[in-house]
């Protein structure tokens, strides 16, 4: 299966690679690696065979990571459909907690609707909302407060004909 982002501490920096092995090493096409070296990856000389060192190919695919980063501010969650940090619709969103400790931030997206999802750490939850409101749950009630008895009951020990009853 080809990586589709390749990782670059897979290289050796100390070493040369040609163009095959950078394909056989990341599991992608020759002409992948060829147009890596068209959008700036640099090789040693001219000459063939296509040189590159290991160095440079770690930088180059560091670099491409990096570039595809878009980090969110506070009061941003991340829309998939536009590709970008974004605020969500109204101003608000809701938190539902996941553990005790950690949950996601669920909103619409302010410019094309989708959905958005952020997970947070509930310690960090007022950095990451910024001038947002947060919708946050009611405490669940425990079992034992429940209006309605429990369902694996047994209600025959519980009936006051069921002691007097012989077998």
């Amino acid at each position: 299966m080809p990586a589709t982002r390749p990782n670059p501490r897979l290289v050796k920096i100390h070493r040369s690679y040609t163009v095959d092995e950078i394909a056989k090493l990341f599991g992608v096409h020759r002409n992948t690696v060829r147009a890596w070296i068209a959008r700036g990856l640099p090789t040693i000389d001219e000459r063939r065979p296509v040189l590159v060192l290991g160095r440079h190919l770690a930088a180059f695919l560091r670099a491409r990571r990096t570039a595809n980063k878009r980090p969110c501010g506070p009061g941003e969650i991340y829309c998939l459909r536009c590709r970008e940090p974004r605020r969500p619709a109204s101003g608000a969103v809701r938190y539902h907690p996941l553990t005790p400790t950690r949950g996601n931030l669920v909103g619409l997206c302010g410019c094309c609707g989708a959905g958005l999802n952020r997970r947070v750490s509930l310690a960090k939850l007022p950095l990451f909302l910024g001038d947002l409101s947060a919708a946050m749950p009611l405490a669940q009630e425990h079992i034992d407060e429940s209006p309605q008895p429990s369902l694996n009951s047994d209600f025959e020990q519980d009936r006051p004909d069921h002691a007097n009853a012989s077998p």
